[in-house]
C-alpha cells in the first residue's frame, strides 16, 4: 500500500523539482564586463614592467630566437576601462603564462581579474585558458568568481588592441559575460 501511495506522489514532486530547477535558472543574471589589460614586459621609468619572465624555456619556437617553449611570465597587469593606460582603472589581472605549444605561440593563462572599482569592486574571476595569440580574437573560460561574482561561469572574448613587437608590450580588449 505505501509503495502504491509513493508512486501515486511521484509525478507531483518531479514537477516540483522541475519548477525549482526553472525558478533558480530564471535568477541567473548575464554580466557584460568590457576592460582593457596592459601587459608591459619591457617596463621602463614611467611604467614598470607588470609580467616578469620567471622560467627561461629550452626548446625555441619557429624562427623565433628570442622565445621558448616553457617560457613563463608572472604578470599583475593594469585592467582600465578604456584603452589608454592613463584611463581609470577598474582591477588588475593577475597570474601567470606560459607557451605551451612547441609548434604555435599559444600559452596556458592562470589569472584572476580582481576588480577594485565600479559595480564589482571587490569581486574577482577566474580564468583558465589556451591563448593562441596572433588569433584575432581568443575566448577565455570563466571558472569561478568571488564577491559579487561568486560562483560565475562564462567566458571573456580577448582581442589585441595594440602590440609593440619590439618590446613585447601589449594592450588587449576584454568583453567577458558573466552568469551569476
Amino acid at each position: 500500500m505505501a509503495i502504491r501511495h509513493t508512486m501515486q506522489l511521484l509525478p507531483a514532486f518531479i514537477f516540483a523539482l522541475a519548477l525549482v530547477l526553472m525558478a533558480s535558472a530564471a535568477a541567473t543574471e548575464t554580466i557584460h564586463l568590457k576592460f582593457y589589460m596592459h601587459d608591459i614586459v619591457t617596463g621602463g621609468p614611467s611604467s614598470p614592467a607588470t609580467a616578469v619572465q620567471v622560467i627561461k624555456g629550452v626548446v625555441p619556437l619557429a624562427n623565433d630566437p628570442t622565445t621558448y617553449f616553457g617560457d613563463m611570465y608572472v604578470v599583475d597587469d593594469l585592467l582600465t576601462e578604456g584603452p589608454d593606460a592613463a584611463s581609470p582603472a577598474v582591477g588588475r589581472a593577475q597570474g601567470f603564462f606560459q607557451f605551451a605549444s612547441m609548434t604555435e605561440y599559444a600559452l596556458l593563462l592562470t589569472a584572476n581579474f580582481v576588480f577594485t572599482a565600479g559595480s564589482q569592486n571587490g569581486s574577482s574571476v577566474a580564468v583558465l585558458s589556451r591563448d593562441v595569440i596572433f588569433d584575432s580574437v581568443r575566448e577565455l573560460p570563466i571558472v569561478g568568481g568571488t564577491g559579487g561574482l561568486r560562483g560565475a561561469t562564462g567566458y571573456g572574448l580577448l582581442r589585441t588592441h595594440s602590440v609593440n613587437t619590439t618590446t613585447r608590450n601589449a594592450v588587449l580588449k576584454i568583453d567577458m559575460y558573466l552568469r551569476v
